[in-house]
């Protein structure tokens, strides 16, 4: 079957007109999609989310029980979201197991900095394809069903440093992807603001992950003028906002301590 033809046929299931799904006892709950969920802000985010009564298929590359562990709650979509099958089983299972989604949060990222010249091909196909083929296909699936629905909410998690390069940290291929994740934030925004579908990026400074080593902390540290790291908490904590503001759309809302405004 083509792609068009079923997205055609995703439909709505146990579905209230306030845009929720109910559980056998009646009460509402509302469905979330995250990718690059094993770890870091990701990881962070599913917790909350599921603490907050959403139910959450979590995807990663090797996401397991031992990091979330599956049940009535929770589904795990494990392998590389650049791949369209991979996206495919994300929406799939949040479709068969909840009936809708209304969030997607594109969390799967890749960060490669280097002088330009120095990147490799290989370098340029994984960026591209985790931080923009990571965002297409999941969004093109999961939109497809949020209009079905005539509701839903899609947020995308850029990089301050895309629109803000600093000196003596070249970052070419995170200007390249991040950056064009916000343009298309507000063009989708627009585009589908009349099937009820919102389209908002968050865009962290340096948060403190695993993904950076103890070692560079400090030096991160001055990338803000507030002179410290964000927490993943912080990043789900403005996404659980914007869930809740439902007049924000198309918005790209800096979360790096103000490094965004200008030199200090």
């Amino acid at each position: 079957m083509a792609r068009n033809e079923r997205n055609t046929m995703m439909i709505t299931k146990s579905s209230t007109s306030e845009g929720a799904a109910l559980d056998p006892q009646g009460h509402q709950y509302k469905v979330a999609v995250v990718t690059g969920a094993s770890r870091g802000i990701g990881l962070d985010l599913a917790k909350k989310l599921l603490a907050k009564g959403y139910r959450v298929i979590a995807n990663s590359r090797h996401i397991t029980s031992s990091i979330l562990p599956e049940n009535d709650y929770v589904q795990l979509a494990s392998g590389d979201i650049g791949k369209p099958n991979v996206a495919q089983q994300a929406v799939d299972t949040a479709i068969r197991k909840f009936g809708r989604i209304d969030l997607l949060v594109n969390n799967a990222g890749v960060f490669i900095p280097k002088p330009f010249t120095e990147y490799t091909v290989e370098d340029f196909r994984s960026v591209i394809e985790t931080n923009l083929a990571g965002f297409f296909h999941v969004s093109q699936f999961a939109v497809a069903q949020m209009r079905a629905q005539k509701s839903g909410h899609v947020i995308n998690i850029t990089a301050s440093i895309a629109n803000q390069p600093v000196a003596g940290l070249p970052t070419a291929l995170c200007s390249l992807t991040k950056g064009g994740l916000e343009s298309v934030t507000r063009a989708l925004a627009i585009e589908y603001a009349g099937d009820g579908i919102r389209f908002n990026a968050i865009a962290p400074g340096v948060v403190n992950t695993p993904m950076h080593s103890p070692s560079a902390h400090d030096f991160l540290r001055g990338l803000s003028p507030l002179g410290r790291m964000g927490e993943a908490e912080e990043v789900t904590e403005l996404v659980l906002y914007l869930e809740s503001a439902q007049f924000i759309n198309g918005e790209v809302v800096h979360l790096d301590g103000g490094a965004h405004a200008g030199r200090w």
